[in-house]
């Protein structure tokens, strides 16, 4: 493993050293930064931070208060950037870390109620690990230096430290990611599941109402605190409605890799706030459903999540799927029982292809209009849809063929 983290960091730092402009390339690209994320907003609010300035004032930085002064004490990335390549690297050597450590865990095949037939057909964390560290989503993101690294950090961690029968850091991990970006709150069904199922034996709470509400208490108030020092730091609660209100009401409509930005560009504000709950609705409306549905495997749940949440977010990245395609590997057991890997790859790899074209067709040639860009996210978000309601279908087959041995390797057809 230490060889492992080592490759990926020198990998990193010679991309960063060899190409020194790619950094800032990446950085401007829409597909890596979206308004809640970038890095050169992350700047501005540091440097209004720095000069006394209330970082929110110039209606450019949407981001926590708490990461400026973790940036503040870093130098200057204009001038020494390397200390801040530093940074973003073991970010990833620490995500990495607690992948391993999920993948390792063998949760994904093996939880407290379900064990599949195909246990013993899957990836160490070894191999997991080097998937995530050497996907190219996430060294562009690396090196485009969005902020969602320490999301997807918090998140894995939260994942990891509930395997490991650890409720409380796990609870507090997934409190800093719901403070970096809002969204990871959703997660918080499965993952109270996953942690009651794998605690520690000796200090176990045998009911999950009184679990549930211990979590609960503990969330509300790792929030609180966040918020807190967050007034403290700024001096007013501005930052509740730069930060989160805008994913709640979609001010800003700067293109992305999503579904949202020209649904509501070319939307009559008469019909905005409607449709921006129906928006919201949809994206929280599977929580509930896969925690019931598939309440066997907490694990399967998060993974299909967070599949669902960088197709359907409001500002999504490849970040987003650097993430969920980091977990889709945790499922090795159940590739064979997946329909369309091959499709869904395709699409996938095609509008990564075709998308940064045809933006520049319309931004810089000319040639084309927003329904180039639009169109291309389409597919992109069509690929990843494929891609997860296929996992879904191989967990569901899977269980079932627990449940139902006779019918092992025979056809099913969905009435």
């Amino acid at each position: 493993m230490a060889g492992l983290y080592g490759a990926a960091a020198a990998l990193r730092l010679a991309l960063f050293t060899f190409f020194p402009a790619l950094p800032d390339l990446l950085t401007s690209r829409v597909e890596v930064s979206t308004p809640v994320t970038s890095f050169k907003r992350l700047q501005e609010g540091l440097f209004l931070y720095n000069h006394n300035v209330s970082p929110y004032d110039g209606g450019v930085y949407h981001q926590a208060p708490l990461l400026l002064p973790l940036f503040s004490l870093l130098p200057d990335a204009s001038a020494y950037p390397f200390f801040t390549y530093l940074l973003y690297i073991l970010v990833d050597i620490a995500t990495a870390d607690a992948l391993y450590k999920i993948a390792e865990s063998g949760e994904a095949a093996a939880s407290k109620l379900f064990t599949s037939a195909r246990k013993d057909r899957r990836w160490g964390g070894y191999v997991v690990a080097a998937i995530f560290l050497f996907n190219p989503f996430t060294i562009a993101t690396c090196l485009g230096r969005p902020t969602n690294v320490f999301t997807t950090c918090a998140i894995l961690h939260a994942v990891a430290k509930a395997i490991s029968g650890n409720p409380l850091t796990s609870m507090l991990a997934l409190s800093f990611a719901s403070y970096l970006s809002m969204y990871p709150v959703l997660l918080l069904p499965p993952l109270i599941l996953l942690a009651y199922d794998r605690q520690n034996p000796a200090n176990r709470i045998t009911s999950l109402a009184q679990f549930t509400g211990i979590t609960l208490l503990t969330i509300a108030a790792s929030l609180s605190t966040l918020f807190t020092a967050s007034w403290l730091l700024t001096g007013s609660w501005e930052f509740f409605a730069s930060t989160y209100g805008i994913q709640l009401t979609l001010n800003d409509l700067t293109p992305n890799v999503g579904l949202w930005w020209y649904f509501f560009i070319e939307m009559f504000d008469s019909f905005r706030s409607f449709f921006l709950g129906v928006f919201w609705l949809h994206l929280s409306s599977y929580v509930g459903g896969l925690s019931i549905r598939i309440r066997s495997q907490p694990l399967a749940a998060i993974t299909i999540l967070l599949g669902i949440f960088s197709i359907f977010k409001p500002y999504p990245s490849i970040a987003d799927i650097s993430l969920s395609l980091a977990v889709v590997p945790l499922y090795r057991h159940v590739f064979p029982l997946m329909r369309y890997t091959f499709f869904a790859a395709s699409t996938i790899l095609y509008s990564a292809f075709l998308g940064p074209a045809f933006y520049y067709l319309w931004i810089y040639a000319g040639s084309g209009n927003a329904n180039f860009f639009y169109a291309i996210t389409l597919v992109w978000s069509l690929g990843q849809s494929l891609l997860v309601s296929d996992l879904t279908f191989a967990v569901l087959r899977d269980e079932w063929e627990v449940e139902r041995p006779e019918m092992v390797g025979k056809e099913i057809r969905q009435i």
